[in-house]
């Protein structure tokens, strides 16, 4: 992927681009494109897109080169009835108001922002409803939808401009977790329109992943369809991306061997665990598990495939260990309640944490009373902590009996194998190439909706009134059977005539129609028919979020 700095391959061109997105949001925030990873994909057959020095510059960007300014004021010196600042006002209102809605990913990942900064961001699943509310009444944000897992944290919006959006969720997550914008835009990756729904495509396929194709997250992605269905905000364009996204993460792993060898991020506590350990000590090594949800199963479920036949499991309560040791019945796994999750600690030499605590379960002073750990285990108590927000406290690496790993640290596990990971990631790609080309044809062909609907008014309201006249030439004592046939024939005729048309107007990908073809039909029947309304689409929902918001 890209950074930012790939609009342009000229530093004046980077330097313009930055002024007049700057200029564009607000004066009171210091953005800086550097700070952002700003993606924007090319129009093909748009007469509108701007070229400077050889830089194709995507319009919905809403850059405007120095070359097309400058000769914007030059026509407007030799226009004396008009100003050249009053034009170039104007200009702006004008694109301002034609900008087409934008899906946006803002967030961090695994691999661009340290664990400290994700657990703040952390968003439990039962605050997803408040948080989608909460972006949706942002000005600038129709739709929302949160995917917030130990490995990443990202809002997906479907926002009215793109970079009024960016500004206010950025905002938004600033205000959330606490952490200064100006550092938090240090680590924030940005996606826009085909490039966001590539990205959530291979989040859902496992190939952004820290342990490619791990399975977890496919599961996350539909908890976030599951959990935003019926929440206001999580509309019609987020719904389908992410249930996209689920098609995606199956066909990939039904298609290709991506999952095959595999391993989650669970797998790969484990694989850490034994890497740290001497070779010959696992037999004896004394295991114990904090969590008996999803991540602490498959711990356990790992330890028993390693040769592990023992291991204390604390948890709140004992219902989920009783199925789990139902599911293994040949290892001997021993229930704890959390009363006694110091004294457990004191009794093991590697402890699996992997709860939903919003608290660290284990500090400083809690793990230096306790007692040291044997020579053949390597002298050291290993802290294995998998949840974010952590468990473990950072501190209680300070302690010389005790070694802490969270999330960041697997990625010595899975440095392994990384050539047929990247072939099976390659295979991945052809699939979602194809996926990603069918959702946004299925989303550009929405953009001829609003003409379509009102083509199709306007021809209904035609018909309904010349039958009228008719029906009242024909007099009153007209037969029901009559006046049937008069309407349906009249439908037809209507329907017959439309049909042309409103085929000219589809753009999903179920013909060699392109996009640019579509929309040069759309804007002729506009301006034949007069379909074109005073207040724009756009204008019409930012009047009714600023409306909203005024309530």
């Amino acid at each position: 992927m890209a950074a930012a700095s790939g609009f342009a391959t000229s530093v004046a061109g980077v330097k313009t681009m930055e002024s007049l997105i700057l200029k564009t949001c607000s004066s009171s925030t210091n953005y800086s494109l550097s700070q952002f990873r700003v993606f924007c994909k090319p129009i093909v057959n748009n007469n509108r897109r701007i070229v400077k020095r050889g830089v194709s510059l995507n319009p919905r960007c809403d850059v405007v080169s120095a070359e097309s300014l400058d000769l914007e004021n030059k026509n407007d010196a030799r226009a004396s009835s008009v100003s050249a600042l009053e034009q170039l006002k104007n200009s702006g209102v004008d694109r301002y108001s034609k900008e087409k809605s934008s899906i946006v990913v803002v967030g961090l990942s695994v691999h661009t922002a340290p664990v400290e900064m994700r657990e703040k961001l952390a968003t439990p699943e039962a605050e997803w409803p408040r948080a989608i509310g909460e972006l949706c009444g942002l000005h600038h944000i129709e739709e929302a939808a949160v995917l917030s897992t130990c490995n990443r944290m990202e809002i997906y919006v479907v926002a009215l401009s793109w970079h009024r959006g960016l500004r206010e969720v950025t905002e938004w997550m600033a205000k959330t977790s606490g952490i200064p914008a100006s550092e938090l835009r240090e680590h924030l990756f940005i996606l826009r329109d085909n490039d966001a729904t590539q990205h959530l495509f291979e989040v859902s396929a496992g190939l952004d992943s820290l342990v490619l194709g791990e399975g977890q997250i496919l599961s996350q992605v539909k908890q976030v369809v599951k959990v935003g269905q019926g929440v206001p905000g999580f509309g019609r364009n987020i719904s389908d991306l992410f249930k996209r996204a689920i098609t995606v993460g199956k066909r990939v792993r039904t298609e290709t061997n991506i999952a095959s060898g595999a391993v989650s991020v669970s797998s790969a506590a484990v694989e850490l665990a034994l890497m740290k350990l001497p070779s010959s000590s696992l037999p004896t090594t004394r295991m114990l598990v904090i969590g008996a949800g999803k991540m602490g199963k498959l711990v356990i479920k790992h330890l028993v495939s390693k040769g592990c036949t023992q291991m204390v499991v604390v948890n709140r309560s004992e219902e989920r260990v009783a199925l789990i040791r139902e599911e293994f019945d040949s290892v001997d796994i021993i229930y704890k309640p959390l009363t006694e999750m110091i004294t457990c600690a004191s009794e093991a030499d590697v402890i699996f944490t992997s709860t939903a605590s919003d608290t660290p379960l284990f500090m400083k002073e809690h793990v230096e009373g306790l007692s040291p750990v044997g020579p053949d285990v390597g002298g050291l108590r290993l802290f294995i902590d998998i949840s974010v927000p952590r468990n473990v406290g950072s501190c209680v690496s300070e302690l010389d009996n005790a070694k802490v790993y969270n999330v960041d640290d697997l990625k010595e596990v899975v440095a392994a194998n990384k050539e047929d990971r990247h072939r099976k990631a390659m295979e991945a790609q052809v699939i979602i190439s194809d996926e990603s080309k069918q959702f946004e044809a299925w989303r550009d062909s929405l953009e001829t909706v609003p003409t379509i609907k009102k083509l199709r008014a306007l021809v209904e309201g035609i018909r309904v009134s010349e039958l009228e006249k008719c029906l009242a030439k024909m007099g009153d004592d007209i037969p029901k059977k009559t006046r049937r046939a008069v309407d349906d024939l009249s439908r037809g005729i209507m329907n017959k005539i439309l049909h042309g048309p409103m085929q000219h107007l589809r753009c999903d990908g179920s013909d060699s129609r392109t996009l640019g073809e579509t929309l040069e039909n759309m804007h002729a029947l506009n301006r034949m028919f007069s379909l074109e309304t005073d207040i724009s689409i756009f204008e019409q929902k930012i009047r009714a979020k600023t409306e909203q918001s005024q309530k």
